[in-house]
């Protein structure tokens, strides 16, 4: 009897769970799906800038100041009024009001405090997409009336030295003379002045929450 022939060896393993190595046009299409992935993410908070700023209704005045080119929000060294660190990150998804001051808080840390509340307050229905932020950046401690008058800011302490580099201000104007506006993405977009007319700041926040359809 003719021997019978040996049964075929399976393929190793290794081979099997081996992918085939990819062709340049794949490898291409992949970052080019990646790359839309990360555009239509961004779409929304481009689209409002481009609604509010670049094609605007003729007439139209804009009150606070484009801060060009936008800026990330670094990882800042913040802590929190418990002294726990606080990530700034983690306010993503909303927009931010943000105001410097001393912990002493002087009347004219008041008045923002209170104009930073009452935007809030009247973007109506809006309200809950926009939070406010006071930075303080000496070691003087907040009355406790304030906590209980302005309940809902969120009260950070930070390093000076490292918000300079972050926030732009004019030649002879301090930290402390802006308000700044952050988008939900946590891109540095927007300054007020302090002192500036209510109204004109409520008009353009309502227009960039209009024209938003994240945060």
């Amino acid at each position: 009897m003719s021997a019978s022939p040996a049964p075929a060896m399976p393929p190793s393993t290794a081979s099997q769970s081996l992918p085939p190595e990819q062709t340049p046009a794949q490898r291409r299409r992949q970052r080019l799906k990646l790359l839309a992935i990360l555009l239509v993410c961004a779409a929304p908070v481009i689209a409002s800038y481009l609604a509010y700023y670049v094609l605007p209704p003729l007439g139209r005045t804009n009150f606070g100041d484009l801060i060009e080119p936008q800026r990330p929000i670094p990882e800042l060294r913040l802590s929190g009024a418990d002294g726990a660190p606080f990530k700034f990150e983690s306010l993503r998804g909303r927009w931010v009001l943000l105001q410097f001051d001393s912990g002493g808080c002087d009347p004219a840390c008041v008045d923002k405090l209170y104009a930073m509340r009452q935007q809030r307050t009247m973007t109506g229905k809006d309200r809950e997409r926009l939070e406010r932020v006071w930075l303080i950046g000496d070691a003087a401690v907040p009355a406790d009336t304030l906590a209980r008058d302005y309940a809902g800011t969120v009260v950070l302490r930070a390093d000076p030295a490292e918000l300079a580099p972050v926030f732009p201000i004019e030649a002879g104007r301090r930290l402390e003379d802006y308000l700044y506006v952050i988008d939900p993405l946590g891109n540095l977009m927007m300054r007020f002045p302090a002192t500036g007319e209510p109204a004109r700041i409520r008009k353009d926040l309502g227009r960039l929450l209009k024209a938003s359809r994240v945060g």
